[in-house]
């Protein structure tokens, strides 16, 4: 029991980086592919929302924060309302935007 506790434990650890690389490099993508809308802290950019007459719900509400992570990488890879798909992000990336969208909760 104790070697399988060791086992989980190293493994739990070991993953922990990995979210946080995962966030940084979803902050590097974000910042290529969806800063210009979004804005660089997820608050949306006023003058894109008048432009397409939408209301663009800052990132870290819980409103997006509360959709599952499937579902925000569903929108980053189709799109959604007004927003149009980013074909520029693999899946990868856009895993890692969802990563980083994660750390804006507000």
């Amino acid at each position: 029991m104790k070697k399988l506790m060791s086992v989980f434990t190293c493994v739990l650890v070991s993953s922990l980086p990995l979210a946080a690389d995962d966030a940084a490099a979803g902050k590097a993508a974000y910042i290529k592919a969806c800063k210009s809308c979004h804005g660089p802290d997820g608050a949306g950019n006023p003058a894109v929302a008048k432009m397409m007459k939408v209301e663009m719900k800052p990132l870290g509400s819980k409103e997006i924060q509360a959709k599952s992570d499937e579902d925000l990488k569903e929108v980053i890879k189709k799109g959604a309302g007004k927003m149009k798909p980013i074909t520029s992000l693999s899946d990868d990336q856009a895993s890692a935007v969802v990563a980083f969208i994660r750390t804006l909760k507000q």
